[in-house]
């Protein structure tokens, strides 16, 4: 009980007084995307996915972290063993879930020469989206909000309406979702990434890390 009123006291007092470092860690803590001691000692001192301007795991591989705009609430490659490879571009919306063992593949090789990668437009994943585990999203696929991508499926066409469940190899409609039954939970202290928002917008934290448009 004591050891519960003591944390509680110590984690108050650390957001309450910006101790850097050690208020991202505690504002962070339970949401989707906390910032964790991991993610800062393999990117920030090891230098593990280090171009990723949000956290990654350590066992997740990021390419072109550049081109990919993520969204407030959201890490892709957070969870263990991702791909993300943003080579033609990657947007993803803001409170949009991406699992373990998943790809986001902006760029296929060139059948014809396999050192080419071809140009595609991007992928764009919209808001409150789950990307279940091993699920892959191929170049220029676009998934409206509120899309679930089923684990294990394969995603090789756009489904811009969102509100749906998708499963299966290639991935199709499971089944549809009301847009009345949804919850749009937002986080007391919004992140886009490392960064806290504080009242700026995306485009204010992607202009100053020059985080290109896609």
């Amino acid at each position: 009980m004591a050891d519960g009123w003591l944390k509680r006291t110590l984690k108050a007092a650390i957001v309450r007084l910006n101790v850097p470092v050690l208020a991202d860690h505690v504002r962070t803590g339970g949401t989707a995307c906390p910032i964790q001691w991991t993610h800062l000692f393999f990117q920030k001192l090891l230098g593990v996915n280090r171009q990723a301007y949000w956290p990654v795991h350590f066992t997740s591989v990021v390419h072109g972290a550049r081109r990919v705009r993520i969204g407030v609430g959201s890490a892709p490659g957070a969870s263990p063993n991702c791909y993300i490879q943003g080579t033609n571009g990657i947007e993803i919306g803001d409170y949009t879930l991406v699992a373990p063992g998943v790809g986001l593949v902006s760029a296929n090789h060139s059948v014809h020469d396999l050192s080419v990668r071809e140009t595609s437009d991007p992928i764009r994943i919209g808001r409150y989206c789950w990307i279940g585990m091993n699920a892959v999203v191929l170049p220029g696929v676009v998934l409206g909000d509120h899309t679930t991508v089923a684990a294990g499926a394969v995603v090789s066409r756009s489904f811009p309406d969102g509100y749906c469940v998708l499963g299966g190899v290639p991935a199709r409609v499971l089944r549809t979702i009301d847009p009345k039954d949804v919850v749009e939970r937002r986080n007391e202290h919004e992140y886009l990434g490392f960064h806290r928002l504080n009242g700026k917008t995306r485009d204010d934290v992607f202009a100053k890390l020059r985080i290109e448009r896609v």
